[in-house]
C-alpha cells in the first residue's frame, strides 16, 4: 500500500534571481519576436472579421451564412483554449523556444489555408487550427 504524499508549497529564489539578471540583446529579440507574433494575431483576427461579411454574399465562392461566421469565431476561441492547454504542458517539458516555433508554423499554415476556403467545414477547420496555434503561442508569450 503506497504511503500518503503530503503536498505543500514550493519555495524558490529562482524568480528573484532571474529578476536580478542584466537585460541583454537576447531579451530584446525575444520581446520583439513574441510581440510581433501577438500583434499579427490581432491583425489577423481583425482582417477575418472584416472579410467574413463578404464571404456571406452570394457569388463569394463559399456557401457561408452569417451564422457560420459566428460558429467559426466560437471554433477559433475553442481552438485557442485547447491549444493553450495542450502546448502549455508541452512547453514546460520541451522548452518554450522550440514549441513557440512549432505553434508559429501551425498558426501560419492554418491562416494561409483559410485563404483557400471552399466550404464551411474547411473554414471551421482552418479557424480551429489557427486558434490552436495562437493558443500555443500565448503559452510561450505570456511566460
Amino acid at each position: 500500500m503506497p504511503e500518503k504524499v503530503q503536498l505543500g508549497t514550493v519555495r524558490t529564489q529562482i524568480p528573484a534571481r532571474l529578476d536580478r539578471l542584466p537585460w541583454a540583446r537576447f531579451h530584446t529579440m525575444v520581446v520583439l519576436g513574441l510581440g510581433t507574433a501577438w500583434i499579427l494575431d490581432g491583425l489577423e483576427v481583425t482582417m477575418v472579421g472584416n472579410v467574413a461579411a463578404r464571404l456571406t454574399e452570394p457569388g463569394s465562392g463559399v456557401d457561408i451564412t452569417p451564422a457560420h461566421i459566428g460558429q467559426a469565431a466560437a471554433i477559433y476561441v475553442a481552438g485557442a483554449c485547447i491549444g493553450a492547454l495542450f502546448f502549455g504542458e508541452l512547453t514546460d517539458r520541451h522548452g518554450r523556444k522550440k514549441l513557440f516555433m512549432i505553434t508559429l508554423v501551425i498558426y501560419l499554415t492554418a491562416t494561409t489555408l483559410t485563404a483557400f476556403t471552399f466550404s464551411p467545414w474547411w473554414f471551421f477547420l482552418c479557424r480551429f487550427f489557427t486558434g490552436f496555434g495562437i493558443g500555443g503561442e500565448y503559452a510561450a508569450i505570456n511566460s
